[in-house]
């Protein structure tokens, strides 16, 4: 039996445990860094598949590494498992992770066979945007001696390369001073009017702006009373860029419109956030065409987009690991269109049959894909090699 069947082989035992798995962190959001039942059944999952699981890592809580095989080549297979507020798993989380667990388990049944050492890292807290889980797994040393990495996104369509694009999150807060807003409103500096200003700031930066540019936001608290002047306002922004140098030019350009709103009404403003940008991904050319391929040999329809790519972006610290490691992010289809990420309706389709078969094939094509790295000589060396340097 080839490397290949062995790993379907593998996998063909955990299916229905896989998509059991997906299921239930599906029933049971967890906000980012806050994961701890999935955490804690993602790293069970591995432990019963014979992997050396540790939890809590890098001072995070609701991280860990589970580790199988001792071969030359070490890939690393990332899941996430973080909601969205209030729409659970409308980006699909639950489905990365399980998929990042069957390809782990049915890749370590031939890892030693192929030469592959591989690692299921958990990944909390990418939907928070700033200072995420893979950045700070990065920085504190979970992903040394890795030389390749890779996880795969639910979409509702397939592309082994989509558009990630480089991202700034941030709170902006106005502090200015109450006062009763019909009796003597001179005395009051309103911070909900420098917020106003700063969006109609923004407004007009738009005419400015690159056309691959994104600007958006929310007021996350407005004021306390209709009739107190608001002394406290608060928003929460995402600016982003095609790559982190066009953002590190965009940034401070829509900051001055929020201080802008500061100056024009006394109030003072202060920035939280937004020192630990998520980057641009960088896709592996030579191990998103091994992917591909492999998708392909399960029925994935590829060749169809689905969206402009240039409009369809969005952003991951996935982008930070690529930028260090050379790594992939493909995305898989679940049939949900007209439905798209970041919507209730998608939510729901992530539980649904077209979304089991994407947790099968995409567990199976990134199997299949670590196990062609390995076999693949001079990849297997040229990723080796680059680490080391």
């Amino acid at each position: 039996m080839d490397a290949k069947a062995g790993a379907q082989e593998r996998f063909a035992t955990v299916r229905e445990q896989v998509i059991a798995l997906s299921h239930r962190i599906h029933a049971h959001p967890e906000l980012g860094f806050e994961e701890e039942r999935a955490a804690a059944w993602l790293s069970e999952s591995l432990a019963d598949a014979g992997f050396a699981v540790e939890t809590g890592i890098c001072d995070l809580p609701t991280a860990f590494i589970a580790r199988a095989g001792s071969g030359p080549l070490h890939l690393a297979i990332c899941a996430e498992y973080d909601c969205l507020p209030e729409i659970g798993h409308a980006c699909g989380h639950n489905l990365i992770a399980a998929m990042a667990v069957g390809a782990g388990i049915a890749a370590a049944k031939v890892a030693d066979d192929v030469g592959l050492t591989i690692s299921v890292i958990g990944t909390p807290g990418e939907e928070c945007g700033n200072a995420g889980g893979k950045i700070l797994l990065l920085e504190r040393g979970a992903f040394a001696g890795v030389h390749a990495a890779m996880m795969v996104h639910p979409s509702p369509y397939d592309t082994v390369t989509p558009k990630i694009i480089a991202a700034s999150t941030f709170d902006v807060y106005y502090t200015g001073k109450e006062a009763h807003a019909a009796g003597f409103p001179e005395l009051g500096i309103n911070a909900a009017d420098a917020l106003t200003i700063a969006q109609t700031a923004i407004g007009l930066l738009r005419q400015h702006i690159r056309g691959t540019d994104r600007i958006h936001g929310i007021i996350t608290r407005g004021g306390d009373a209709p009739n107190v002047i608001p002394a406290h306002t608060a928003a929460k922004y995402i600016v982003r860029a095609q790559t982190l140098a066009e953002l590190d030019e965009l940034r401070p350009k829509v900051q001055r419109c929020f201080e802008a709103g500061a100056l024009a009404t006394g109030a003072r403003v202060e920035f939280v956030g937004g020192d630990k940008p998520y980057a641009e991904m960088k896709h592996d050319p030579e191990i998103a065409a091994i992917y591909g391929r492999n998708a392909a040999a399960l029925g994935r329809g590829l060749a169809s987009q689905g969206a402009d790519p240039e409009r369809a972006a969005g952003s991951t610290d996935m982008g930070n690991v690529s930028l260090a490691i050379p790594s992939i992010h493909p995305s898989i289809g679940i049939n949900s269109l007209p439905a798209v990420n970041h919507q209730p309706e998608f939510t729901a389709h992530c539980i649904t049959p077209d979304a089991d078969q994407a947790i099968v094939d995409g567990s199976l094509a990134m199997a299949w894909t670590a196990i062609d790295l390995a076999l693949n000589r001079a990849l297997s060396e040229r990723l080796i090699k680059n680490r080391r340097a």
